[in-house]
């Protein structure tokens, strides 16, 4: 056989290393506990299960940093990489049988079933029929609330879809997949998905003086136990609130309203359970990546961490816009500063210098170490979704948007928010080795109570 005769060798695939985010969180997997990212979109219509796919499978095919997988390797290697791939090598669109519990056992199924590392892509996407709202479960069981306005209709109401999108957070994030979606939807239906531009912001006012934070040496606040479940896991709560008012011209913006509501929840779940009184630490993703086409797929948020004192979380409505402004700066100074993403000590552990299975060692070992100086909670605030999310005639354009972040010990805890057709869409995920079923309704209650209570005049 001739050099000509010879059939073409394969090209070897492309391989990523891992970024930071990526290894640390590769590092401490649990099965008990799974690191997915959970986000939800209700739609009036019905789909067409064969254009999905099609639109669906074009979509990742025009965002090819979401196909890969995790690439092989020896145990002495000094990283992992990401094997990127021309084609899917599983079926990601399903459509499960429609029935009673099929909406809430989808969300079971995205907290309980994370989309396998060793498969391309690390995404699953489920599209249940919406045949009527959904029903209380059993305590621990993910359930959708519907929302408490009267005379709205619930948004599992009606003969619509629900798509969950279910993402293995070791690989990417919420917003990364979102703009996925958005390509897809813009491909099934045909109509304009670029995102919208982003709300005018007027020129903030004068901040207050920079405030003593509390020492990130001190153990903050942890989420004071309710009543655990049996069963390892997370269970979810989402529901749809009023978006909070704020006068115009005022000095802090909606994320800030979000950030001291959660404050006040948790500082108020914490007095009625006798937890002695600490500072709380919430941590909140920023994620500057343009919304278009161009979007970086992968883990692209920064963490900062926002600290309050015991004192300022004692309810008192005289000091709630003083409260709001401090916040205000806090967060703005945080989201100026520079800073890696996990901040500079995992920069350094992850650097390739030792076997990434020692390093994977020393990363669990350190994690279990500095679990009482973990932030409480997370808050991920979404805001406004940028993307249309229309399919088109028959589908529709999504009218409720939730996202769920993953809420392993030891915060046991998260809270994600995001904002679609002027509603606030609500997500509580938690470990339930920590809280129930009851736990996550009661903090919903008080979640909305400090919503409220945020709405006052500067």
């Amino acid at each position: 056989m001739t050099a000509l005769q010879r059939p073409a060798r394969a090209a070897a695939p492309v391989r990523v290393p891992f970024p930071v985010v990526d290894e640390v969180a590769r590092h401490c997997l649990q099965e008990e506990e799974p690191e997915t990212v959970h986000i939800e979109v209700h739609l009036p219509g019905r789909l067409d299960e064969a254009r999905l796919r099609a639109a669906f499978a074009e979509a990742l095919r025009r965002h090819p940093r979401v196909l890969m997988r995790e690439a092989p390797g020896r145990w002495y290697r000094l990283r992992y990489a990401w094997e990127l791939t021309a084609e899917p090598d599983v079926e990601v669109v399903r459509f499960p049988p429609p029935g009673r519990n099929a909406l809430r056992d989808a969300r079971t199924r995205a907290l309980a079933e994370a989309p396998a590392l060793s498969s391309s892509p690390p995404v699953r996407l489920e599209v249940v029929r919406a045949t009527g709202p959904v029903e209380g479960s059993e305590a621990g069981d993910a359930v959708g609330v519907p929302p408490r306005d009267a005379g709205r209709p619930a948004p599992d109401a009606g003969a619509g879809s629900v798509l969950f999108l279910t993402l293995n957070h070791t690989a990417l994030d919420g917003p990364a997949c979102l703009r996925v979606l958005a390509t897809a939807a813009e491909l099934y239906g045909g109509r304009d998905n670029s995102p919208a531009a982003p709300p005018v912001r007027g020129a903030p006012g004068t901040p207050p003086p920079a405030d003593a934070a509390p020492s990130p040496w001190r153990r903050p606040a942890r989420v004071a136990p309710g009543t655990p479940e049996p069963s390892p896991g997370n269970g979810l709560l989402v529901t749809e609130l009023p978006l909070p008012r704020r006068p115009r011209g005022a000095p802090y913006t909606v994320n800030d309203q979000l950030m001291v509501t959660t404050a006040l929840t948790l500082a108020h779940w914490n007095r009625e359970h006798g937890a002695r009184p600490r500072h709380l630490r919430v941590t909140m993703p920023v994620d500057d990546r343009p919304r278009d086409a161009g979007m970086p797929i992968g883990n692209g948020t920064r963490l900062v961490e926002v600290a309050f004192t015991h004192e300022e979380l004692t309810p008192n409505p005289d000091r709630m816009p003083a409260l709001l402004q401090r916040t205000a700066a806090r967060t703005r100074a945080l989201k100026a500063r520079p800073r890696p993403q996990l901040g500079r000590g995992a920069a350094l552990l992850t650097a390739p210098v030792t076997p990434v299975a020692w390093r994977a060692a020393l990363t669990r070992g350190l994690r279990r170490a500095a679990a009482p100086w973990t932030s409480t909670t997370l808050l991920s605030n979404i805001g406004r979704i940028p993307y249309a999310l229309d399919f088109g005639e028959e589908a529709g354009r999504a009218h409720a948007v939730w996202f769920s972040a993953p809420a392993r010990m030891p915060r046991g805890l998260t809270v994600t928010t995001a904002s679609t057709a002027g509603r606030l869409h609500l997500a509580l995920r938690w470990s339930r080795a920590l809280l129930g079923h009851g736990d996550g309704a009661h903090l919903r209650d008080l979640f909305e109570h400090y919503l409220h209570t945020t709405e006052v005049d500067p």
